[in-house]
C-alpha cells in the first residue's frame, strides 16, 4: 500500500507542470509528510457547460454535462486523502489505496475510476521495512522532480460545502520498490496524463487498464529508494514542513 508521501512543491510549480488552472489552492503548504485523511493537491478534469457552469464531480453526476457543448476544464484541487463517495453512509470506510487488479469491478471504486480520475502528484513515497529493533522508513523516488500517481476521486457536500476526496491506485511493486514492500502507486508517464485525467466514461477498461500496468512498469525502472530517519514513523509528532524528513541516512552494520 501506500501510507504516506512527500508533496513539496508548490500550487504555482503543479499549475504549470500539469497545464491546469488553480482551483482553491490558498490552504496549501508543501509537505513532506502527507498522510491520511491530510489535504493535498490533485489534478482533475471537470465539464464545463455553455453556460459556464462547473459540474461538481459528484459521482450520481458524471454524465450529466456530457454532450451538451461542454468541455473539459482542467484544475488543481485541494482533497482530502481517502476516498468518500457521493453515496457512502457517514461514518463508513475511506480507502487510501485502489487495487489496480480490481478498481474497474470493485463496487467502492468502478463509478469513479469510469469518469472521475484524477493525478496525484508527489515528489515520492514512503514504505516501511520491519527491524529487529523497529520499523525502518524507506524513501522512494524517481529520476524526475515530480511523480504522477493515478487517483480517484470523489465529492459529495458537506455542510452545504463539496467536500472532494481521493484515493491512489496501487499495483503489484517491481524493480527498486518491490525490494522494499510488495505494493507500489500506479504512475503515469506524461503521455498518459491527457488520457487519464478525460472525464469522459471510459469505454474500453481492459484497454485503461492495460494502459496503466504499461506505464507504471515504464515509471518503475527509473524508481531508487534509500532509507531516511525513524522519525517519519510518527505523524503526529513530526514537522510536514522538515526537509530533512526525505534526507538519506546511513544504517548501521
Amino acid at each position: 500500500m501506500c501510507g504516506r508521501f512527500a508533496m513539496n512543491k508548490e500550487t504555482d510549480d503543479l499549475i504549470l507542470e500539469f497545464v491546469a488552472r488553480g482551483g482553491d489552492p490558498q490552504q496549501w503548504r508543501p509537505s513532506y509528510s502527507v498522510a491520511p485523511t491530510d489535504s493535498a493537491p490533485i489534478i482533475r478534469e471537470r465539464m464545463h457547460t455553455s453556460e459556464g457552469e462547473t459540474d461538481s464531480g459528484a459521482d450520481e453526476g458524471a454524465d450529466a454535462a456530457q454532450g451538451s457543448g461542454a468541455e473539459a476544464i482542467r484544475e488543481l484541487e485541494l482533497a482530502a486523502w481517502g476516498l468518500k463517495p457521493a453515496w457512502a453512509k457517514p461514518g463508513g470506510p475511506a480507502p487510501i489505496n485502489a487495487r489496480l487488479e480490481s478498481v474497474a469491478t470493485n463496487g467502492m471504486f468502478r463509478s469513479a475510476f469510469a469518469s472521475h480520475r484524477c493525478i496525484v502528484p508527489m515528489t515520492g513515497y514512503y514504505e516501511w521495512q520491519q527491524q529487529a529493533d523497529g520499523k525502518q522508513p524507506y524513501f522512494i523516488h524517481a529520476d524526475t522532480d515530480l511523480l504522477a500517481a493515478a487517483g480517484l476521486y470523489s465529492a459529495r457536500r458537506v455542510n452545504d460545502e463539496w467536500k472532494v476526496t481521493f484515493t491512489i491506485i496501487t499495483r503489484e511493486a517491481r524493480d527498486a520498490s518491490g525490494d522494499v514492500h510488495e505494493r507500489m502507486p500506479v504512475f503515469l508517464t506524461p503521455d498518459l496524463w491527457d488520457r487519464w485525467l478525460d472525464p469522459t466514461p471510459i469505454a474500453a477498461k481492459d484497454a485503461a487498464l492495460a494502459a496503466l500496468d504499461r506505464s507504471s512498469l515504464a515509471v518503475a525502472r527509473s524508481i531508487t529508494t534509500y532509507p531516511v530517519a525513524r522519525a517519519v514513523n510518527n505523524s503526529r509528532t513530526l514537522d510536514p514542513a522538515d526537509p530533512t524528513l526525505i534526507a538519506p541516512v546511513s544504517l548501521p552494520l
